[in-house]
């Protein structure tokens, strides 16, 4: 039995230490019997030049895997896989229960939740809801902050699982300035994006039996995290595109702790919640000691109207758990989100935080942090809030001259998103779209039991003019062509 031909068998790379994958791909190999019981190896010089690598890195691979019972070493002859390598080996643990080369069973997984969406691929498609427009971000600007933050050494190590204090302070002033937030620096929470806080208040604020009130229709993010654990998902119905606050009487279900809403800017369908009926909530939700989720998720992109002050910041103590990220208005790459929070509910977040994610990139946090510091993220979304309103008008008049009588815009959802309502089978012409390179997400999508209605979601930040026109156009064609096909 000739000696293993290494040279065509086996492949490094420089993401590992090249002893690490050495081990790996010979053990896995003796293992699955690729290299048979009794097989000679090659020389440790021959295997060394033949992979490019030392040959003292050869050696000691070899001699760690005959240590461990994989290789013998024959005086006068070589190195070969053990005659009886079933015996030989003696792994960590209780040793090899099943003959060498048999798949090993995986343990039991455990039921997926019912109704539990997919992830989103191809999300930076143009079209795709919540998705900015990303060459129009100041990237050398941006690079030029992020260089100088490279270059400090305490950016380097561990920081703070609540949050770079500087970033933490920066975000404070803006909310106070911005949104009429009332908040310190030692309220706010830095977290990996918004689907970290909202994971991270389920995980404090529900126990079994609660319930969570959700807009119908809603972010699916939300109710995803909210009732990842089995807690009720209970709808609460839009009126005039806004959720319907004289509706929560007849819906209070027992234990009702969180209510998630986006208020300022209903999604997907837009509508601004008035300031009686955020009063009347936040009123509703003290008599029935309900948290209130408000999610602020695009509040800069309101075109021709100042929005209303946010809700945290109606009321002294309100009970209010306040949540935005830097994903539309920065990037989504970056990955960072923050939560506002009463005092008392600091110290159970940052709990949850250290137990289940840890710290957020601190190098990101720093960028982020001299980016609003130096007065560059005011005027980046100062930019952003024209260029949107641009490609909001451009879209809106394609939409109402090519697609009369098959898709209407609801104007209100204007953002970076335009809900355009229609009598189709809005999941085959979403997932048509994503053949055609656009991205969008079905409306009935976001509801939740058997009141859906048909449309489309469409995020046009991220698209171009050129875009834009395209996909109005082949949108008219499938829809014309399918509206002929029904009545045939």
């Amino acid at each position: 039995m000739g000696p293993v031909d290494v040279i065509d068998d086996i492949r490094l790379d420089s993401t590992d230490p090249l002893q690490h994958q050495l081990y790996q791909r010979l053990s896995e190999r003796i293992l699955d019997q690729r290299y048979p019981p009794g097989r000679q190896m090659p020389p440790s010089r021959q295997m060394a030049q033949d992979l490019g690598i030392s040959r003292n890195t050869v050696n000691a691979v070899y001699e760690q895997l005959k240590a461990e019972g994989f290789l013998q070493s024959r005086a006068g002859k070589g190195v070969f896989v053990h005659e009886d390598i079933k015996s030989a080996v003696n792994p960590s643990g209780p040793g090899l229960n099943n003959p060498v080369g048999d798949s090993m069973k995986l343990p039991p997984l455990p039921a997926l939740p019912r109704g539990k969406s997919k992830p989103v691929e191809d999300a930076s498609l143009p079209f795709q809801p919540g998705l900015p427009d990303l060459d129009a971000f100041p990237i050398r600007s941006w690079n030029r902050i992020l260089h100088h933050q490279e270059s400090r050494r305490t950016l380097r190590g561990y920081d703070s699982i609540q949050g770079y204090q500087p970033l933490r302070r920066a975000i404070a002033t803006y909310l106070r300035t911005s949104r009429g937030v009332r908040c310190e620096e030692h309220q706010v929470i830095i977290t990996n994006g918004a689907q970290q806080a909202l994971s991270l208040l389920a995980d404090v604020f529900l126990q079994r039996g609660d319930s969570v009130l959700c807009e119908n229709p809603g972010y699916r993010g939300a109710r995803n995290a909210l009732g990842r654990l089995g807690n009720p998902v209970i709808p609460i119905p839009l009126r005039n595109q806004v959720l319907d606050v004289e509706a929560l009487p007849g819906l209070e279900p027992a234990r009702a702790r969180l209510l998630f809403c986006t208020p300022t800017h209903q999604y997907p369908m837009g509508g601004i919640l008035d300031l009686s009926q955020r009063m009347a909530l936040v009123q509703w939700a003290q008599r029935n000691e309900c948290w209130i989720i408000e999610d602020d998720y695009d509040s800069e992109f309101h075109f021709y109207n100042k929005p209303f002050a946010a809700i945290q910041g109606l009321f002294e103590n309100a009970p209010v758990l306040y949540m935005g990220s830097f994903s539309k208005t920065l990037l989504p790459a970056l990955r960072v989100g923050y939560l506002v929070v009463p005092e008392p509910v600091v110290e159970p977040l940052l709990w949850a935080k250290q137990i289940s994610g840890g710290e957020t990139p601190l190098l990101s946090q720093a960028t982020i942090a001299e980016f609003i510091e130096s007065g560059q993220f005011t005027r980046h979304l100062r930019r952003m809030r024209q260029l949107y309103r641009d490609k909001w008008q451009l879209f809106q008049r394609e939409v109402t001259e090519k697609l009369g009588g098959l898709a209407q815009p609801v104007a209100e959802s204007a953002g970076m998103h335009l809900v355009l309502e229609g009598d189709f089978d809005d999941l085959a012409i979403s997932q048509w779209l994503k053949t055609r390179g656009f991205g969008s997400t079905p409306l009935s999508a976001h509801f939740l039991g058997d009141s859906a209605r048909t449309g489309l979601v469409m995020g046009f930040a991220s698209a171009n003019e050129h875009q834009i026109a395209r996909c109005v156009t082949e949108l008219r064609a499938r829809l014309t062509n399918q509206t002929h096909s029904n009545y045939l």
